[in-house]
């Protein structure tokens, strides 16, 4: 199950207190101060992990908290500082202040962090003939988290129109499969080798017509392509409910256009599946008659045309990538 929302509570560590200390001896009689500072408390850092991909740790633990601060001590020793807490969730995680519903950091890439609780200050000693200060506490923070996975390519189509079978069959997620809808209940990643190369896929659960308004889930499943490069919509030539092909597809695309964040203006891949099924070159040719695009034909249940789509699709994302490095070069 991908847990793609979670709520957390942070605080940085508290500064250790400020030592009130004399040093005496027979010269100094009535005693010198000196007692050191304390230490700083630790941060919190979030950092983006390329080994993780949900949210799920954080249904179960939901405190987190940077060590505190060690007090001062006679002699003018100070504290040692409190250990840093670092907290590592998947890139593509939004980081938001809950109370102030101020965005502080998205960590869209790997091995990003952000500081999201500093620690609070030491106190002084009375080294520096002044009295010893207590240790402040640190910054406390109540974030909400929100994952939008991170993939060069999203699948998407119809409940049905095999999706699953096709990541199942270009990569090595194994997802679950059944001749019935929703059997995708998550998005789900898979890494597609092309010659040296690859590319990473997310299989995204069958959607609806509503989607972009919540139905079936359907807002929550759309922010997952908000950061692909590229959309591999997949098109069940042979629905079994007998609606029309074509039908479907504008459907669909209809959905990304009212769901906005510009994921309709994505680069896009017209896949036209479960052509194994009777009749099925006389539908192609009538869809095609219909959306005049380029499309491509495959039967992912028998492995057909699936080369010819991993070597297309590859070089959509790869003239995406070069166009987006000198667009921003």
């Amino acid at each position: 199950m991908l847990i793609d929302q979670a709520k957390i509570y942070v605080s940085g560590g508290r500064g250790g207190n400020g030592c009130s200390s004399l040093y005496k001896d027979i010269f100094h009689r009535k005693g010198i101060p000196d007692g050191g500072d304390g230490g700083d408390g630790g941060d919190v850092i979030i950092k983006s992990d390329p080994n993780l991909q949900t949210l799920l740790d954080f249904k179960y633990n939901q405190h987190y908290r940077a060590g505190s601060g060690k007090h001062g001590g006679s002699n003018k020793k100070f504290g040692k500082r409190g250990e840093d807490l670092l907290v590592k969730v998947p890139a593509g995680t939004i980081i938001r202040d809950a109370e102030e519903d101020l965005v502080l950091k998205d960590l869209a890439a790997i091995d990003e962090a952000v500081t999201v609780a500093r620690g609070g200050s030491g106190g002084l000693g009375n080294a520096k003939k002044r009295e010893a200060t207590q240790g402040e506490p640190g910054e406390e923070r109540t974030l909400l988290l929100e994952l939008k996975l991170v993939a060069d390519v999203g699948i998407i189509g119809f409940p049905n129109a095999g999706k699953s079978t096709i990541v199942s069959r270009i990569s090595k997620v194994h997802t679950k499969i059944a001749p019935y809808p929703f059997t995708t209940k998550s998005p789900k990643l898979g890494v597609v080798s092309f010659d040296d190369d690859s590319f990473v896929a997310a299989d995204m659960p069958g959607l609806i017509e509503g989607a972009h308004a919540g139905k079936g889930l359907g807002d929550r499943f759309l922010r997952h392509i908000e950061r692909t490069l590229v959309l591999v919509h997949v098109v069940d030539i042979a629905p079994l409910d007998g609606t029309d092909p074509a039908d479907n597809y504008f459907k669909l695309e209809k959905e990304l256009e009212l769901y906005g964040h510009n994921v309709s203006g994505k680069e896009r891949v017209i896949v036209i599946n479960k052509m194994d099924m009777p009749g099925s070159e006389e539908k192609l040719k009538e869809f095609k008659d219909k959306i005049n695009k380029e499309v491509i034909s495959i039967s992912a249940i028998k492995g057909e045309g699936l080369k010819d789509l991993v070597s297309f699709v590859y070089k959509k994302v790869k003239d995406v990538k070069k166009e987006k490095q000198e667009n921003n070069g």
